[in-house]
């Protein structure tokens, strides 16, 4: 008898259909464990989210967790030709400022050479000299140098060449160039730092190069009145003329300059304030994920997880239980409450009362004596204990990823017995369908045999 190539030929049932029918309902045993991984990994992507709300969170306490947030002065400037920015050790108070001369640096140049023109014939030293004297407001051409550079110079030095060998020297306090007046070349000398005493006033040393005294340039020092004391400067940003603020001048003055400054409290406010919304962003992200919209609605990803639960224990304690015992111990007390649904909510009057006439109080509140004594340090560390390489949702992550990992190995140690199976039935319905085969083979041909006898008595 042949051998049954294709299962249902020999039987003509449709055991094809059925194998993949029971392959089918096989292979449903995976579902379950596909949507748990796909729960799993939906819990990861949330804690992802988790993270970058806790980590936003961190960001705007960190700025109220230093002292200096509460002690920055702003600088306001009516005039032109002065910047000021001040720093916290800055005194308030109100100052004119009139700039009559801005720094400068010196410069000097050549005379006129070719540019292949050997200027030394031998090893030379050319020598720099530096500091510019005035008398009566007035350079002094020939008042001393009040110091001096020298650098060496190789022999058959060409302008170029002696360009360099000045620009390769780090302490050389200029910057040399080739300038071309159009009739030839000159080497120009630019002073490295503004002020008197770092002007170049000129060089000598070279056979073949001397210097033209009508490009010198002397440097000088800024010169300008706060509150009618004479000040001077050698650069144009000025630091400790007025305790704690820097003055970055630009021009002289054609009108005298007014400098106000005052505590920055739109600054601290603003600091407060983006707390309050990084706080209350985290709270909608929460709520979100742990939302339950009803039966046959889809919930949050996190409705019901533990880690969220822990999360926001945490939070609502450092955030509602007082910190030390200073004039402030609680965000209630100047202007901060928590709302219904666990937000925070601002009084702009009770804070801006607070951050008038408190200021200190706010820090000891928030930044404390410490980093980790007030409200900040405290919200910060809880912060880290959930955020961290070794935090909370880092476990949970970690956790999840886990359970994924063993769902794999289920899923495929479940795929080989159901390839088992499926083997083990088509193994059988080969088996039956040459059965069925074997037997309808026979019935026709005792059907062929039981007519022949039929015939065979019909005859007699």
């Amino acid at each position: 008898m042949a051998t049954i190539t294709s299962l249902g030929v020999g039987s003509g049932l449709d055991l094809n259909g059925l194998l993949t029918q029971l392959q089918a309902s096989e292979r449903q045993k995976l579902t379950p464990l596909t949507q748990q991984q796909n729960t799993q990994q939906t819990k990861i992507s949330a804690y992802g989210r988790l993270q970058s709300a806790m980590d936003r969170l961190q960001e705007s306490i960190t700025a109220l967790n230093d002292a200096s947030t509460f002690k920055q002065q702003k600088s306001t400037v009516t005039g032109e030709g002065v910047s000021a920015t001040a720093g916290e050790s800055a005194n308030a108070g109100r100052y004119d400022i009139n700039v009559t001369q801005l720094a400068r640096a010196g410069s000097v140049a050549s005379n006129s050479v070719t540019m292949d023109q050997v200027l030394a014939a031998s090893d030379t030293t050319l020598t720099l000299d530096f500091g510019a004297t005035y008398t009566d407001g007035a350079f002094d051409p020939n008042a001393p140098a009040l110091s001096s550079k020298t650098i060496n110079i190789s022999a058959g030095s060409t302008l170029a060449s002696v360009r360099d060998q000045i620009n390769a020297d780090a302490d050389a306090g200029v910057t040399a160039s080739i300038v071309n007046d159009g009739t030839g070349y000159r080497l120009a000398l630019s002073s490295k730092e503004t002020g008197k005493e770092a002007s170049i006033i000129g060089f000598s040393g070279l056979d073949g190069l001397s210097m033209d005294t009508s490009t010198r340039r002397a440097g000088q020092d800024a010169a300008l009145e706060v509150n009618g004391i004479a000040i001077t400067s050698s650069g144009n940003r000025v630091e400790g003329a007025i305790q704690g603020v820097t003055l970055d001048l630009t021009a002289a003055s054609q009108m005298p300059v007014s400098l106000v400054i005052e505590r920055d409290e739109d600054s601290l406010k603003e600091a407060i304030k983006e707390f309050v919304s990084t706080y209350n962003e985290m709270k909608s992200t929460v709520g979100r994920m742990t939302a339950f919209n009803g039966e046959g609605e889809t919930s949050g990803e996190l409705l019901g997880d533990r880690t969220v639960r822990t999360v926001e224990t945490r939070l609502s304690r450092d955030v509602t239980n007082p910190v030390g015992t200073g004039d402030f111990t609680r965000l209630a007390q100047f202007g901060i409450a928590i709302d219904e649904r666990g937000r925070l909510q601002i009084d702009d009057t009770k804070l801006d009362e607070a951050i008038s006439n408190s200021p200190e109080a706010l820090s000891a509140f928030f930044a404390g004596e410490s980093s980790e004594e007030g409200f900040a340090g405290r919200l910060s560390a809880t912060l880290k204990s959930i955020t961290g390489d070794d935090g909370l949702i880092q476990t949970s992550v970690n956790s999840a990823e886990q359970r994924i990992d063993n769902l794999k190995e289920r899923k495929a140690r479940m795929e080989l017995s159901i390839e088992r199976n499926i083997s083990r039935y088509r193994t059988q319905f080969a088996q039956l369908d040459g059965m069925i085969a074997q037997m309808n083979s026979m019935g026709s041909y005792l059907a062929q045999q039981f007519s022949m006898l039929n015939a065979m008595q019909n005859n007699n």
